[in-house]
């Protein structure tokens, strides 16, 4: 029997079990193979849905996932039903599943996913920003060089942008934002997700690296508003000056504020910190 197989890619909960859907237990239970970025992780999800995986379970994380890819397609093209999981969210997005959904596809092999929780859409949805077009970067680059260059070419991405990041490089990744986008950039960093410390921060980039100096642990992910045509021409001083004159002709601050960022082209909120740092200092 040759490419009758079915590779499946499940999402895994990012953090609550009770999030998965009935059909992720239907289909470890049934999985001819299972192949997990954490075995152990698998088999605590399994007894958490009280589910018994009958079919055989293998390793498949970043290290062997090479190797383990050309396996797991000769036992598809037997017509075998092959379960992709990892530990959180959804294989090939920042996780292992890419290099055995490429060689299923070109074997003939069906290829389907099972949807489930995503940290990037989840963090999106509850960062505030503008979701209507967005882009995932995935993790920032480890070297200092490398990282700069990503973001300055990055910088006049009109998207929000959503990345991970862990928690020993946010700070460090968060002040190269702040440098590569400017500072007042509105951004979100969302932390441990749907867990029991959720944790949400909102505020310009260059605040966020601040809080994030004092050191953060957890699952992150970054959302960071896109650029606004426009907003770079445009004087901070003058801006406020202009809040300020229609302040003081009578207008209320609040809408003040919304009118000169709309006519400058720049998110409200970063006007509204602008005028707000220079009223706080001293």
């Amino acid at each position: 029997m040759t490419g009758n197989g079915r590779l499946v890619l499940a999402g895994a909960p990012i953090g609550q079990a009770g999030d998965v859907s009935p059909r992720l237990r239907e289909v470890l239970a049934g999985a001819d193979v299972v192949a997990a970025e954490d075995t152990r992780r698998l088999r605590r999800l399994a007894a958490d849905l009280g589910v018994e995986i009958t079919g055989r379970v293998v390793s498949y994380y970043d290290q062997n996932e090479a190797a383990r890819a050309q396996e797991l397609v000769e036992t598809l093209k037997e017509g075998r039903t092959v379960v992709v999981i990892t530990d959180a969210g959804m294989p090939g997005v920042s996780d292992p599943g890419y290099r055995l959904t490429h060689l299923a596809i070109e074997a003939g092999v069906t290829v389907t996913a099972l949807p489930g929780p995503s940290a990037v859409t989840t963090a999106l949805a509850v960062s505030g920003l503008a979701s209507d077009r967005f882009c995932f970067e995935g993790f920032p680059p480890r070297k200092t060089g490398d990282r700069a260059r990503r973001l300055a070419g990055l910088a006049r991405e009109e998207r929000t942008m959503v990345f991970f990041e862990a928690p020993h490089r946010l700070a460090d990744s968060l002040a190269a934002m702040a440098e590569a986008f400017g500072p007042d950039r509105p951004a979100a960093v969302c932390r441990e997700l749907t867990k029991t410390y959720e944790e949400v921060r909102r505020g310009g980039l260059g605040e966020l690296a601040e809080w994030a100096a004092g050191g953060v642990k957890g699952e992150i992910t970054i959302v960071v508003a896109g650029y606004v045509a426009g907003a770079a021409e445009h004087d901070p001083a003058a801006l406020v000056a202009e809040v300020d004159r229609r302040v003081a002709e009578g207008e209320q601050r609040k809408l003040a504020i919304a009118d000169v960022a709309k006519d400058a082209g720049i998110p409200k909120r970063e006007l509204y910190d602008l005028v707000h740092r220079r009223s706080t200092t001293p």
